[in-house]
């Protein structure tokens, strides 16, 4: 009897037929046909996509036209607001660093910002309210004058007192040639500390300081905005501006306008003109008003003028390199309202 050998592993398999798919009719065997992969050609849809473009072209050219000039556009505003918002925070990062987080008043978060009028010249502080005292112009030579000045001091120096989260600036620069080189702010400050503060020096003293360089209303409130921020870090969350009661509206509506800060968040505490120039007072605000509208950053015209005629001592404006998130502000010049982003918006 013959043994047969069978390999240990599993039994191979039998093909009886060939691969392929076998046909009863013609007996033949056919060749299983590859399945097709599908492959990403990027030049292949490329130059689809070019020649559909070409089509539409030829159906309607105008059409296309304005398709990819609008698309155009849109991609420059997106790309231009998303550049000035990155240079914004990367300007904000390397001030913070390099002042190494080190402000005097970092706790305070509301500014009290008192616009300066006039340049105290007497070399004594026991007249502060009589005319004699003041460098006055011809259209302030008035009975009273002097008088309204402290009243802005001692408004500003209680509403101040009133809040403990308050910074209180004096602002005007050197603005009269005849005065010598000493600030409407700095006078402000010495009528302040002659006075005692009020009876508030322990409140107030602490947190009242200057912004020396502005040389009209806008540049007031502008300027303060900026000294703020060096002085504290930050930009304030609320601002109360100190000066004429006619002139509110010009602040209120115009000055807060141009920077872009909240109305909720701005305040305006007036005081009266001396009533022997009121009436020539509201006639010249109605005028600068105007003006303002027309030129809300007094970049141009009779407003840049006077401006430029209010700095006699050629002096250095240093902003905005304290308050580097809003340089697109300071050099904005133009009749429509800023159109860029501020921190406070």
């Amino acid at each position: 009897m013959i043994n047969y050998q069978f390999a240990s592993d599993s039994p191979k398999s039998f093909s009886a037929y060939p691969r392929g798919d076998f046909d009863l009719e013609s007996s033949t065997v056919r060749k299983t046909r590859k399945p097709k992969h599908s492959s990403f050609h990027p030049i292949i849809m490329i130059k689809s996509f070019g020649n559909r473009v070409l089509y539409y072209y030829k159906l309607h050219p105008v059409m296309l036209f304005l398709i990819f000039l609008s698309f155009g556009v849109t991609t420059l505003v997106v790309l231009s607001l998303y550049t000035s918002h990155f240079q914004m925070m990367t300007n904000y990062k390397k001030f913070d660093s390099s002042m190494d987080n080190s402000y005097p008043f970092p706790k305070l978060r509301n500014l009290v910002m008192v616009a300066g009028h006039s340049i105290y010249t007497s070399s004594s502080y026991e007249q502060i309210d009589k005319e004699d005292s003041w460098f006055l112009e011809s259209y302030q030579k008035n009975p009273g004058q002097a008088s309204t000045f402290v009243a802005h001091i001692k408004e500003g120096i209680e509403s101040a007192a009133r809040d403990d989260e308050a910074l209180l600036l004096f602002s005007g620069g050197e603005t009269r040639k005849d005065a010598g080189p000493r600030s409407e702010a700095q006078s402000y400050w010495m009528v302040a500390e002659s006075k005692g503060w009020f009876g508030n020096r322990e409140k107030v003293r602490w947190k009242a300081l200057t912004e020396e360089h502005a040389r009209d209303s806008f540049e007031n409130l502008l300027f303060s905005v900026c000294r703020f921020r060096e002085l504290t870090g930050s930009y304030p969350q609320n601002i109360t501006v100190v000066g004429y009661d006619f002139k509110k509206e010009r602040f209120v509506n115009l000055h807060r306008s141009a920077i872009g800060f909240p109305e909720t968040r701005f305040f305006y505490l007036g005081t009266p003109a001396a009533t022997t120039s009121r009436q020539a007072a509201l006639k010249g605000e109605a005028l600068v008003r105007t003006q303002f509208e027309h030129d809300p950053y007094a970049c141009l015209g009779s407003l840049h003028r006077k401006k430029i005629g209010r700095d006699p001592f050629h002096r250095s404006i240093p902003y905005p390199n304290g308050c580097p998130e809003i340089e697109a502000l300071f050099r904005y010049c133009g009749s429509a309202t800023y159109p860029g982003s501020v921190p406070w918006g």
